[in-house]
């Protein structure tokens, strides 16, 4: 009980102090779960992470129930989901009873102008350390190359680019490169 109050309050607090949604609260979740407690390793954290993401919700939530599950199970992930949730649910109906009138003051307007570019930080920070813990690999290498070449070209031409999508189709090719790599070992035996 004391683990699943403990993950409640971490929750509870990243989930205040983060501005962005789920991709900004990824830097704060590993600083917590990987480098101050070392509850997660940093591969394990990563997988977490691409699982989260190819899972229906928020990676916020999928995050935290993940989190809370491997740390204390079916009531860690209660209580850690529950804890990230209250701060956004909070602060998001307090701003729509309130944020028509709060966005004519011209110093309330410029703190959320602040805000966007610490979120933008945020986001980059957690992809940033996030390519920075993959493994070098070719496979690796030409997978980020492709999607980043993809989303600039998309980004370019106005067209949309639909990260579910892609998502599924790295998920493919990894299957078939794995499938591909296990055929290729059998037949060397």
């Amino acid at each position: 009980m004391k683990k699943a109050l403990n993950l409640f309050f971490t929750m509870f607090k990243i989930g205040l102090f983060t501005f962005g949604g789920g991709y900004a609260m990824l830097a704060l979740l590993e600083n917590e779960f990987v480098s101050k407690r070392g509850w997660m390793e940093k591969e394990e954290f990563i997988d977490m992470v691409a699982i989260a993401e190819s899972t229906p919700g928020p990676i916020a939530i999928n995050c935290a129930t993940y989190i809370g599950y491997k740390v204390s199970g079916f009531l860690g992930s209660a209580f850690a989901t529950v804890g990230v949730c209250i701060p956004s649910f909070v602060i998001i109906y307090i701003i729509s009873v309130f944020l028509d009138g709060l966005l004519n003051y011209p110093v309330v307007a410029s703190a959320f102008r602040g805000v966007q570019v610490c979120v933008v930080y945020l986001i980059i920070s957690a992809g940033v350390k996030m390519l920075k813990s993959l493994k070098l690999s070719l496979f690796n290498t030409v997978i980020v190359s492709a999607t980043v070449i993809v989303m600039l070209v998309c980004s370019f031409l106005s067209r949309d680019f639909s990260t579910v999508l892609f998502i599924l189709l790295c998920g493919a090719v990894g299957i078939v490169y794995q499938l591909i790599a296990r055929l290729h070992g059998e037949r060397k035996k």
